[in-house]
């Protein structure tokens, strides 16, 4: 796969444009939502009966924080198979408290909570925001409202080096008492507002009392409500400085959250590239993306991929009075792809990777191998992309760990045990997983989403080549 620099580069700086939308899970589906929309899909609702029609495009959201869009064959009978991938919409971040107010000596403080496996050494010095949504109550319904303060509002700042030597050799700060940001001094919000918050959330009572009122004017203000409409809300904190391009030659991407909106943009732009009226015309199966939340604190929720979601959405697909078993026959001829980051070579740390399986940039997306069930790759479904990926000229690369090294898992074993699906995983190969700015390839976005347009497009037909079972 040979791609012009312009064209490398213009798919990195849309898939910027989408990442840095996607400030919390929320953010993400909203983003999500829209482009899907504006490529022509129907939003359908859980709690409703559906008319799914051939060659047509639906999504829906579970918690506006997981959404599943598909787009259904012209040819698509009851019993085909599934074309999926699979990605999520969470990343490691710290979450602000249901009691966050917190004052200590003259300082006004947010408590957070960490969220997933952050590196949080990464989130000290940076300019802080927060991000989410808020429930309000608006006459008589209760309503939920995304926000995104543009502006830095929060810091976590070291302590300076003068006051523990040791930094330098040995820095893993208490998540309970280091972790805390800061919002504002006492003397200055008197200064400001004529009256100063004070003590702690313990003994609060209403939603005003467990949050400084400043941090709550800030949130009205941006939303254009009352305080006291304000119910409850979920926020995560976010990194203001936004994702960039960078490297002498342009080559890399600087960005929050790669793991793993990386991979939810690849998939989403694959879905609505592949889904023309005459691509779709031919097509024997159903084409799904399924973003889903959680995975990041192990998805056992109700919008996370340990929930009967999928199968639900799967059977209402599948099934019909006529035949009853359609899902059962779906299943041996659906396939998915998990789509989630990879591990690059790193080259200050060549050691922790196997000499044999060393992803580089540039090389294309990488097929990831568990022996021991952490990722779901089978020899089956590694041939069936190893022959997509040919025809579509995209290079491929392997990756095992060590022997002597823990290894992630994904999504993949999760869906491959609950649906009985074969399921491969994927992912784009980056560096610094986890931190709160990560780095990938320009290249990796126009390789990933080219190998997942060639999927949806041609899996039926390597798939009716398949002779295992």
């Amino acid at each position: 796969m040979k791609s012009s620099k312009e064209a490398v580069q213009s798919a990195a700086r849309e898939f910027l444009h989408f990442v840095n939308r996607g400030v919390s899970p929320y953010h993400v589906v909203e983003e999500c939502k829209s482009r899907l929309l504006k490529a022509g899909f129907t939003e359908l609702k859980e709690a409703e009966k559906w008319d799914i029609q051939p060659s047509n495009k639906y999504f829906v959201t579970r918690n506006y924080s997981t959404i599943i869009a598909f787009a259904v064959g012209g040819l698509y009978k009851p019993g085909n198979g599934f074309s999926m991938v699979g990605a999520h919409t969470d990343s490691p971040c710290l979450r602000v408290k249901p009691r966050s107010k917190k004052t200590r000596m003259g300082c006004l403080q947010v408590g957070v909570e960490c969220y997933g496996g952050g590196i949080w050494n990464t989130w000290f010095d940076r300019d802080l925001t927060v991000a989410g949504r808020v429930m309000v109550k608006s006459g008589d319904k209760l309503v939920h409202h995304l926000v995104h303060v543009p502006r830095p509002l929060l810091r976590i700042p070291h302590l300076a080096i003068h006051l523990q030597r040791d930094i330098n050799d040995s820095f893993g700060p208490n998540k309970e008492n280091h972790l805390v940001p800061l919002l504002a001094t006492a003397v200055q919000e008197e200064l400001e507002t004529g009256c100063t918050s004070t003590g702690d959330a313990c003994n609060a009572t209403t939603t005003l009392e467990k949050h400084h009122p400043s941090l709550i004017r800030m949130l009205c203000g941006e939303l254009g409500v009352e305080p006291d409409a304000v119910l409850d809300f979920e926020l995560c904190l976010a990194d203001t400085q936004p994702g960039a391009i960078g490297g002498v030659y342009e080559e890399f991407i600087f960005s929050p959250r790669l793991d793993n909106l990386h991979s939810c943009y690849c998939a989403l732009k694959a879905l609505t590239d592949s889904s023309t009226p005459e691509s779709l015309a031919k097509d024997p199966n159903i084409r799904l993306v399924a973003l889903y939340d959680n995975e990041e604190v192990g998805s056992e929720s109700a919008q996370g991929a340990q929930s009967n979601l999928t199968e639900l959405i799967l059977r209402r697909l599948a099934d019909t009075p006529q035949n009853v078993t359609a899902f059962q026959q779906a299943a041996a001829l659906s396939y998915m792809i998990s789509a989630d980051m990879a591990h690059a070579l790193h080259p200050n740390y060549q050691e922790k990777h196997d000499e044999n399986h060393r992803p580089a940039f540039h090389k294309g997306p990488v097929i990831k191998f568990n022996s021991n069930q952490r990722y779901a790759t089978t020899a089956v479904t590694a041939s069936i992309l190893r022959e997509i990926a040919g025809r579509a000229g995209v290079p491929l690369q392997d990756v095992m760990v060590r022997n002597d090294s823990p290894c992630g898992t994904t999504i993949g074993p999760i869906l491959s045990s609950r649906l009985g699906i074969p399921v491969l995983d994927l992912g784009a190969p980056q560096l610094a997983m986890h931190s709160i700015r990560e780095m990938c390839c320009t290249s990796g976005v126009l390789q990933t989403t080219t190998l997942l347009k060639a999927f949806f497009e041609l899996y039926p037909s390597v798939r009716s080549q398949v002779f295992v079972d």
